[in-house]
């Protein structure tokens, strides 16, 4: 049974239709990056993960239970880190974190705070005013805040946004260990380099629809073979997509007249291949 099983799922606001038929199923024990330029249809997709958007049409079912159906089994299931922060900047890092303990009613809510801000590495920071807390700090509470519960299914939206290398680290060390113990993080984020890093798979929407679905790894390779460096004798170079007919047509025009000095497969990170997927033209 997958963690999170979207069947035909669509969004519209209005007459406009942000999701289209979006199935997509993410295994227990994943971490899935699900990625798209702006507007693709993302963050409509994750409102209707945690409640904040009534589907249009298709079905979304989390750990087995039925979203619209058993709601209330399901909100205690989940944490979710927006992109955006909504801290008590009044209150220290440690009442914050206190403050939402008590909400989930915790049976050690001391003991909880204490081991998720050790886990954001902010245990020296605890007592200090989140007023006081730098972009990165802010972040890393707000990671802090969603693990309290330890739900099984995590949403995170952009977590390593304004944080140094360190503790773009310290994030994902939280994430595979997660993983490894069979919790499941659906996330989205912008940092190819990171999706290369973490992600067991990927999901690519554009215009509310799934382009694509695999590792990154499977997506890079399947584009990579098509996108070539040609060397020409007078000196010049240029880049051809052997998907596109008329880069295939010039290749070989310029083959045929002996213009072709050198040739060879371009070097294609995930960043070009999402790129390429997305509908963007090379240089």
């Amino acid at each position: 049974m997958p963690a999170i099983d979207l069947e035909a799922l669509t969004v519209r606001y209005g007459e406009f239709v942000a999701v289209e038929s979006l199935t997509l199923q993410v295994r227990r024990g994943e971490l899935f990056g699900l990625l798209g330029p702006n507007g693709a249809g993302k963050s409509t997709t994750i409102r209707v993960l945690i409640g904040q958007r009534r589907p249009a049409g298709g079905r979304v079912r989390i750990l087995g239970y039925d979203l619209q159906q058993q709601w209330d089994t399901i909100k205690p299931l989940f944490g979710y880190m927006p992109d955006r922060e909504n801290h008590f900047d009044e209150f220290t890092g440690r009442q914050n974190l206190r403050f939402f303990a008590d909400l989930y009613r915790l049976p050690a809510p001391a003991a909880r705070v204490d081991e998720c801000l050790r886990a954001v590495e902010l245990d020296e920071a605890a007592d200090v005013k989140v007023g006081g807390y730098s972009m990165g700090m802010r972040r890393k509470l707000m990671l802090a805040r969603t693990l309290l519960h330890d739900p099984p299914v995590l949403y995170l939206d952009e977590p390593t946004a304004n944080l140094d290398v360190h503790s773009v680290e310290v994030v994902h060390r939280i994430l595979r260990k997660r993983v490894a113990a069979g919790k499941t993080v659906l996330l989205t984020t912008h940092d190819m380099d990171e999706v290369e890093a973490i992600c067991d798979r990927v999901g690519i929407l554009c215009r509310g629809k799934l382009i694509a679905l695999d590792t990154p790894l499977n997506l890079r390779r399947s584009h990579e073979a098509r996108l070539v460096d040609v060397a020409l004798t007078d000196g010049s170079r240029q880049t051809l997509d052997l998907d596109q007919p008329a880069h295939r047509e010039a290749l070989a025009g310029l083959v045929a007249s002996g213009q072709v000095a050198d040739m060879k497969t371009r070097h294609f990170d995930f960043h070009a291949a999402f790129l390429k997927l997305t509908g963007t033209e090379f240089d």
